[in-house]
């Protein structure tokens, strides 16, 4: 997977690194994010910006730590050749403030909650989505839990 990263609004670190890391975590537990013909944006930004796009893409009228816009469904990346042009998968956003305030409630850094968000997020680009049920919500968690452990990061969930 290609990734396109933009850092605004978030202190200095190896985002793009980072974000690279995440990513072959995420496709090494989801194997429809390893297809090298997948293209991702990451918008590292601030509250505001990610409360506008929540607001006017998904009709809430908050920040939240991380959105994700899948390009795909999940049976059309599935059904992806590995040979060919590039493909969206989506963008994600990522929002600083929000983001800080739970790394800090965690006492975690903010790198690795960012990594975790990362993950999730680009789960939800592979058509993955916890709001279903919760059997979906347990099914998607346990990939994260799974993806974040091959990076000596631990359960963000504490109870998987």
């Amino acid at each position: 997977m290609q990734l396109e990263i933009e850092v605004k609004f978030w202190p200095a670190a190896d985002w793009a690194t980072i974000a690279t890391r995440a990513a072959e975590a995420a496709a090494s537990v989801e194997p429809a994010l390893g297809n090298p013909r997948l293209e991702t944006s990451i918008l590292f930004t601030d509250d505001e910006s990610v409360h506008d796009l929540n607001r006017d893409w998904r009709e809430k009228d908050k920040p939240t730590n991380v959105l994700s816009f899948p390009m795909l469904e999940r049976d059309e990346l599935l059904a992806l050749q590995a040979a060919g042009p590039p493909v969206l998968l989506g963008d994600i956003a990522l929002a600083h403030g929000t983001c800080a305030r739970e790394a800090d409630e965690k006492v975690i850094a903010l790198e690795a909650h960012a990594t975790h968000l990362i993950v999730h997020g680009l789960l939800h680009l592979a058509g993955l989505d916890h709001e279903i049920s919760p059997h979906h919500a347990r099914e998607m968690e346990a990939l994260e839990v799974k993806a974040l452990a091959k990076l000596g990061l631990p359960d963000p969930y504490g109870d998987a």
